[in-house]
């Protein structure tokens, strides 16, 4: 039986890196997807919280392309620590194709929450307040960031009596995504 204090001390670990990591991962996806609204307040704060650990890496790790690489760095590098601390914690000590291979899920499986997540915010306001979108700039934040998985599938699915169901499909998708490749990676972890 784990004393209250390990688990006490798990719980800790995994809010606090898991925090910090949707941040990094806001950010980068928020880069990648080339979303520009930095007078915006939210992406203000994302930026300032998570600017001092990426600006000291981005001596060291330059971006290829649009891929901000030191996000990616800093966001594995992350996972791998909580995993071993957690690890380590119940008296555990993983191996290191196990851990890559859980980080690597572990990563996956927050890229694509964030984006069902998204979608289904996105979708809930646009119920709430459907005028209102481009005024709200959580509503912009969000149409920028889920409207490249959205346009393809709107393209090939029209609306069924005025009803967009490209949301619907696209998050199937995803919990699909994170069953198969997810899962795969999982298992092969162990």
């Amino acid at each position: 039986m784990l004393s209250p204090f390990v688990t006490a001390l798990v719980f800790l670990i995994n809010t606090v890196f898991g925090i910090y990591i949707f941040l990094i991962m806001l950010r980068f996806l928020l880069q990648w997807l080339q979303v520009g609204f930095r007078g915006d307040p939210i992406v203000r704060l994302l930026w300032k919280a998570t600017d001092p650990t990426l600006q000291l890496l981005y001596n060291f790790i330059p971006g290829w392309r649009n891929i901000d690489l030191a996000a990616i760095f800093l966001m594995f590098a992350l996972k791998m620590l909580e995993l071993i601390l957690i690890a380590w914690l119940y008296g555990q000590y993983p191996g290191i194709m196990g851990l890559f291979l859980i980080s690597i899920a572990n990563l996956l499986s927050l890229l694509i929450y964030i984006f069902m997540f998204a979608i289904i915010i996105q979708v809930i306001l646009s119920w709430i307040a459907p005028h209102d979108s481009y005024n709200n700039p959580l509503s912009n934040i969000l149409y920028h960031l889920n409207e490249p998985l959205l346009r393809p599938v709107r393209g090939k699915i029209p609306p069924l009596q005025g009803i967009d169901l490209s949301p619907l499909v696209v998050i199937i998708a995803l919990q699909l995504a994170e069953i198969v490749v997810v899962g795969l990676l999982q298992q092969l972890a162990q």
